[in-house]
């Protein structure tokens, strides 16, 4: 190791001491996703390879990063009253500090008011000195002891700005759909979307039966329930007791939402048929359908990121899928010498209907995003349907909620190609999550993400 790289590193352990424990290591991370365009899975997992923090430390590290994201509204209204001065122009980490302590004052019973207080001022004395300590130390317990009086936003004064501050999302998006659901389903919606969400595990039927599955879940004590669109998944509030486990390590189940299972599975896929998925990675619907196919056949597997790709690899061979092959390739411009019996394009969209999952999703995001999604979506549309053969599949999903990244792409994608047609996705799927031939589910619908699906047929 060289001297630079011995200073280098000796600066960055030196920083990361400042920040020790769960709460200084969350407004760390906090404090980057702020400044980043980083996302927090992969801030968390940076930080839980560094070692030194416990299983009940990684805990609430996900817990306060991904509950101070997904509150994040409510918690800066609170906060903007009892702050003296612009509270968003205050200094980022200080800005977090203040976030953390009061994410676990109003939502975490079993944390003493006083320790998360504390843990926050502490963090900043050591990072910014005493006067900064001193204002996080002076908001925070104004607002403690004002805790009962606070004033939000009246319902009856602005539906959308009550909805935005109460239940944590952009204005502009609670004003969008209270305009296309109506107050009562959009109040549903948000609240769903600001629950700690449960995880699927889902059976490799390769290998494994469901009821194997469960009974495993149930000799290890880990509390689970079925998924009530898929007999072969089960929700759990946690996977750290499971990813270790010959469960996982042996390929029995993989983890996957039900709402995906069901999109994977409208491509109705058999033994001997040639796929080609054309935004593979990280590899999901690709295995639902290699175990559709009993692992018989040829699925290639695209992705414009080689990195992504070996994520693909490594979890085919756990799964012991052998039929899935990788490329690296653009799904705009893609090209092959053959046409494939299915052509599955699970396209890049907002996300929207994953935000309990991941919350940053909805600050990152803004409307104009759509707009640009849906040009490189009716790309990747107009790209596959030269891949599929004569009486073959072109399956199109996203994981939106959202109707120009839906209905809409296939009304105008069926416009210009008068070669495919619809094929009703209530043909194959449960009739409650599907509308006018497509499958569409909502998180306060059905307990799974939003997401959609459409199956064509070329007919010519």
């Amino acid at each position: 190791m060289s001297q630079t790289e011995a200073i280098a590193i000796n600066e960055i352990n030196d920083k990361e001491a400042l920040y020790h424990g769960a709460r200084g290591a969350a407004i760390r991370i906090l404090s980057r996703f702020e400044r980043s365009d980083s996302y927090v899975d992969k801030l968390l997992d940076a930080e839980f390879r560094l070692g030194g923090l416990n299983p009940q430390d990684k805990a609430l590290l996900t817990e306060l990063v991904n509950g101070v994201i997904r509150w994040q509204a409510k918690l800066d209204w609170v906060l903007t009253g009892f702050y003296h001065g612009e509270f968003e122009k205050c200094l980022t980490p200080v800005k977090n500090a203040m976030r953390v302590a009061l994410y676990q004052v109003l939502f975490l019973a079993k944390i003493p008011h006083f320790a998360a207080i504390n843990e926050s001022v502490e963090v900043i004395k050591r990072i910014k000195g005493e006067k900064s300590a001193g204002i996080v130390n002076g908001v925070l317990r104004n607002v403690l002891r004002n805790i009962n009086a606070i004033r939000y936003p009246r319902k009856e004064d602005d539906i959308n700005w009550y909805f935005s501050v109460m239940y944590s999302h952009p204005r502009w998006m609670v004003k969008r759909w209270v305009e296309r659901f109506g107050e009562q389903q959009t109040e549903e919606l948000l609240k769903a979307n600001i629950q700690r969400p449960m995880l699927t595990v889902r059976t490799n039927r390769l290998v494994a039966e469901a009821a194997f599955v469960n009974e495993w879940l149930a000799a290890h004590d880990i509390p689970r329930q079925q998924s009530q669109l898929s007999e072969d998944s089960f929700e759990v509030s946690s996977l750290r007791d499971i990813i270790a486990t010959e469960l996982f390590t042996q390929g029995m189940v993989s983890i996957q939402d039900a709402s995906a299972t069901m999109a994977a599975r409208l491509a109705q896929a058999k033994p001997g048929n040639t796929v080609f998925d054309l935004c593979a990675a990280p590899g999901g619907k690709s295995f639902v359908l290699a175990e559709m196919m009993n692992n018989k056949g040829s699925i290639l597997a695209l992705d414009k990121y080689e990195q992504k790709l070996r994520f693909v690899e490594k979890d085919a061979k756990r799964l012991g899928i052998d039929i899935v092959k990788t490329a690296v390739g653009d799904a705009t411009s893609f090209s092959h010498e053959q046409q494939a019996d299915i052509v599955l394009t699970d396209v890049p969209c907002s996300g929207f209907g994953t935000l309990a999952k991941k919350p940053e999703i909805k600050w990152r995001r803004e409307l104009k995003d759509i707009e640009q999604l849906t040009k490189t979506q009716d790309a990747i549309l107009h790209n596959a349907a030269s891949l599929v053969k004569k009486g073959g599949v072109l399956l199109y999903s996203t994981c939106s909620i959202e109707p120009e990244e839906n209905y809409i792409r296939i009304e105008k994608f069926l416009q210009q190609n008068p070669n495919f047609q619809l094929d009703d996705a209530a043909n194959y799927l449960p009739n409650d999550v599907c509308k006018d031939g497509y499958m569409q589910t909502f998180p306060h619908s059905h307990n799974t993400d939003g997401a959609f699906a459409a199956r064509l047929i070329k007919i010519s």
